[in-house]
């Protein structure tokens, strides 16, 4: 996990001053949890890029912002590319060189061999900001299911976005009011729906959504949709069965891709259970899995996910979570979320992740788990937004 931050002018002729970068630095400080090994910026005339690193594809000369040859063109992004090394492959052949290992790289030399279209190029969870120097435009992303996150908010004439609302609080020109009509999605849908936020005049881009501004014009655009036409011939079970198999194979594998180790979060249930599966089939060395169980015996699984532990011969870890750890963690959690949300397996996730985290080397999870508790943290991040209402945060 990684984060991201920055913002450009809608007026391209202004330049940046030693205060900006002060700024930029205090919007990444406040995203230092998502990203603890390096810190990049870059300032120039209209635009200020920032970006907080977890390293796990190429640990040493993959820091960004990363540039293009000419460095007119610069980039900064959260998340991974999972085709990349296919996709600097055919690069390379159209002659762009490349002087990383990391999977950024290709980004600024899609761009310039497809512009704003090299989205449809990409197989990845991401969120990324690109900024094209001669022409001054700002391009943004996210990828097509929304996996990583990206905040947006016009403001005193610059666009600003990050990776977390708490960065973008973080620069003296954002406001902060809470949008009702947000709030009356939270109490419907139990989240906050893109492209709305909370605040007033911050909004998510929407994922399979991209942001162009140039000439100070915002354009967003769709660039992906999820198509539900049936295939010709229909494929029997036991076809569809196998494709399915193979493409749960495939993506298992291209996300244990990683220079760091890995570790897969199990529920016992089908979904980890697969992915505990495909993950221990590609590794030369039993996989590290993770389960919280729980006291409350009517809804504690981690019996199911030991079983599943046992028979793919993983090495297991599980921790059990109380009634009472679990409400002494909802403020917690309420601080790190920035806005209201009722997921109930943030509980079982937040505590796997503080737990494990600081024991075993594993910088990722895959997670596929649910959990429980979600009225509490309704009400609890509910308190906590409407406690936000008068408040501001500013950088310190």
């Amino acid at each position: 996990m990684c984060g991201i931050v920055g913002w450009a002018n809608l007026n391209s002729n202004s330049s940046p001053n030693e205060a900006d970068e002060m700024l930029l630095r205090a919007m990444c400080a406040k995203i230092k949890h998502r990203g603890p090994d390096s810190e990049g910026v870059f300032l120039s005339e209209s635009v200020a890029l920032g970006m907080r690193r977890l390293s796990f594809i190429d640990l040493y000369t993959g820091a960004q912002p990363i540039f293009n040859e000419d460095r007119a063109i610069s980039v900064v992004m959260n998340g991974e590319i999972y085709n990349f090394q296919e996709l600097q492959k055919d690069l390379e052949q159209r002659g762009h060189k490349f002087f990383t290992h990391t999977d950024t790289e290709v980004l600024p030399h899609l761009y310039e061999e497809h512009g704003v279209l090299m989205v449809e190029k990409l197989n990845g969870m991401f969120a990324f900001a690109l900024w094209d120097s001669r022409r001054k435009k700002l391009f943004m992303a996210r990828d097509r299911f929304g996996e990583k996150p990206l905040y947006y908010g016009v403001f005193a004439g610059k666009l600003f976005f990050a990776s977390e609302l708490k960065a973008l609080l973080a620069h003296a020109d954002v406001e902060t009011r809470i949008n009702f009509q947000a709030l009356r999605q939270y109490l419907a849908f139990d989240y906050v729906p893109a492209p709305l936020s909370i605040y007033q005049g911050i909004f998510k881009l929407p994922a399979a959504h991209s942001l162009t501004l140039e000439n100070g014009e915002i354009r967003i655009e769709r660039y992906w949709n999820l198509s539900f036409q049936k295939r010709q011939p229909t494929p029997s079970v036991e076809e569809a069965a196998e494709e399915l198999r193979a493409l749960l194979a495939d993506a298992t594998k291209m996300r244990f891709m990683s220079d760091v180790p890995l570790g897969v979060l199990l529920s016992g249930g089908v979904d980890s259970s697969s992915i505990a599966a495909f993950a221990q089939q590609f590794s030369s060395q039993p996989v590290k899995t993770f389960s919280i169980g729980f006291d409350e015996a009517s809804f504690d699984e981690s019996h199911f996910a030991r079983q599943v532990a046992t028979h793919l011969g993983t090495e297991h870890y599980e921790d059990i979570l109380s009634v009472d750890k679990a409400a002494d963690l909802l403020p917690e959690i309420a601080t790190w979320l920035d806005e209201p949300l009722a997921d109930a397996s943030i509980l079982p996730t937040f505590a796997a992740a503080a737990r494990f985290g600081h024991e075993t080397p594993e910088k990722r999870f895959c997670d596929s788990r649910r959990g429980v508790a979600q009225r509490q943290i309704k009400s609890a991040c509910l308190r906590f937004a409407c406690s936000r209402t008068n408040q501001k945060t500013r950088a310190v």
